[in-house]
């Protein structure tokens, strides 16, 4: 089948195109750099001519409120429209896990409006809620970073590989359409100050991390178990202390 990934040339959407070329399906990656623009159109038509179906998970280039809002709203509006001309069968877009128990942030606010824009088209569509990636751990770092010290609350986590979250993706995109959220996950649940402890040590980041129950998590107060899955979650294999050895 034919699986446009849009977003297809960054992390995420690089390791499942590569997935489903292996898998013996036509993997398209559309971008801005392959001439794929969801904001202004360009290329989209092009792109989703004889799809069976469509990935995105394309990002925001900025985290604040209202560019965030004005990304996902724009390029969700131009790649229904296109999808639904080019007669797609499934559209499949990549969220997080939690995404509704983080409204007070517009970004999350901005993926809500996706997800649920998405729900309300009429079109057949999976979402794939995922947690925090490891790649990003030390991003939480930096943004919980206070005088030199990283404020976060103990609550669950349980972040995976990028190349779990595509296997995830790839795994939803060549299934028959849900119509509803899967989440996907990793395969160990540990603290989020604990993690991104662990992970600072891993990689001689001298700065302490002080838990603290009333930090929030990218400007959000979050409870214990926000950040993670529920009971029947797909898990990832990869675990933590195996990718990090892979970085080295």
């Amino acid at each position: 089948m034919k699986v446009v990934v849009i977003g297809g040339t960054g992390l995420i959407g690089s390791k499942v195109v590569s997935r489903l070329g292996e898998q013996g399906h036509e993997a398209v990656a559309a971008a801005p750099n392959t001439g794929v623009n969801t904001l202004t159109g360009e290329g989209l038509a092009e792109a989703l001519d004889g799809a069976d179906v469509v990935v995105d998970v394309s990002n925001s280039p900025s985290f604040d409120d209202d560019p965030a809002m004005r990304f996902f709203r724009t390029a969700t509006t131009n790649l229904l429209q296109q999808a639904e001309k080019a007669n797609v069968k499934h559209y499949v877009a990549l969220s997080v896990v939690g995404t509704d128990q983080l409204l007070d942030s517009g970004y999350f606010r901005a993926k809500q409006a996706q997800e649920d824009m998405i729900a309300g088209s009429g079109l057949p569509y999976s979402i794939v809620h995922a947690t925090q990636f490891f790649e990003f751990i030390r991003g939480i770092a930096d943004f919980s970073t206070v005088d030199g010290e990283v404020h976060l609350p103990p609550v669950l986590f349980r972040p995976m590989a990028a190349e779990d979250v595509a296997a995830g993706v790839a795994r939803v995109a060549t299934g028959a359409p849900l119509n509803a959220i899967r989440e996907v996950a990793g395969p160990e649940q540990s603290r989020l100050d604990e993690m991104v402890r662990t992970a600072l040590a891993g990689i001689g980041d001298p700065r302490p991390v002080v838990t603290d129950p009333q930090a929030p998590y990218f400007g959000v107060q979050v409870g214990e178990e926000t950040l993670v899955p529920g009971t029947d979650a797909e898990l990832g294999t990869l675990t933590y202390a195996e990718w990090a050895a892979q970085q080295r």
